[in-house]
């Protein structure tokens, strides 16, 4: 499959499972006219497929290739799984982390899961399903590095494209997503 019938058939899935318009209040606080639920396609055979092999094609063409990939729980549990599974398949494997809301109030206490895979100052890419002021995702960069890993790439599924990007990027990170909100619906209805 090409990189661009699957990134095309994504923004179907994408449009039709995880798209929804109305009155909706975000994670952030705003309100929205639309909301983006990524785990509806994440948690789907192909979406899962689908959303993996892109995020891999988009990892391959970083000259540093990360040692592993995580992200936020609960809307990267999805993609690190499907991440993990593909760079396996492609036998380039990835262990993956999930990074916790709150640290575990039991046993280790810690925020990461999936740390007895990595080892002090390995690179990692960052996955995030949706970005609107970036703020969630910060919180996540902040954890991973207190757990001594370095930060490479950030790779998205949708960015609002309401300052999230910018914010990220200010930060010092480097983002790359597959859809803004306008190229998914224009993908979306074949434009």
């Amino acid at each position: 499959m090409q990189n661009f019938d699957a990134k095309s058939r994504l923004a179907e899935l994408l449009y039709n499972k995880s798209y929804q318009e109305g009155n909706f209040t975000l994670t952030s606080g705003k309100k929205s006219d639309y909301y983006f639920d990524c785990k509806q396609t994440a948690l789907h055979p192909e979406g899962a497929f689908l959303l993996g092999r892109i995020f891999l094609d988009m990892l391959y063409t970083y000259d540093n290739y990360p040692e592993g990939v995580g992200g936020m729980t609960l809307g990267a549990d999805p993609l690190v799984s499907a991440v993990t599974v593909m760079s396996y398949l492609d036998n380039r494997p990835l262990p993956g982390f999930i990074v916790r809301k709150k640290a575990k109030g039991h046993g280790t206490g810690q925020f990461l899961e999936g740390m007895a895979n990595f080892s002090p100052g390995q690179r990692v890419c960052m996955l995030e399903d949706v970005i609107t002021t970036g703020g969630t995702l910060l919180s996540a960069c902040e954890r991973v590095r207190d757990a001594g890993l370095e930060i490479g790439p950030i790779l998205c599924v949708l960015d609002r494209e309401e300052g999230g990007s910018e914010n990220i990027v200010r930060a010092g990170f480097d983002l790359k997503c597959i859809f803004t909100r306008q190229s998914l619906l224009r993908a979306a209805k074949g434009g």
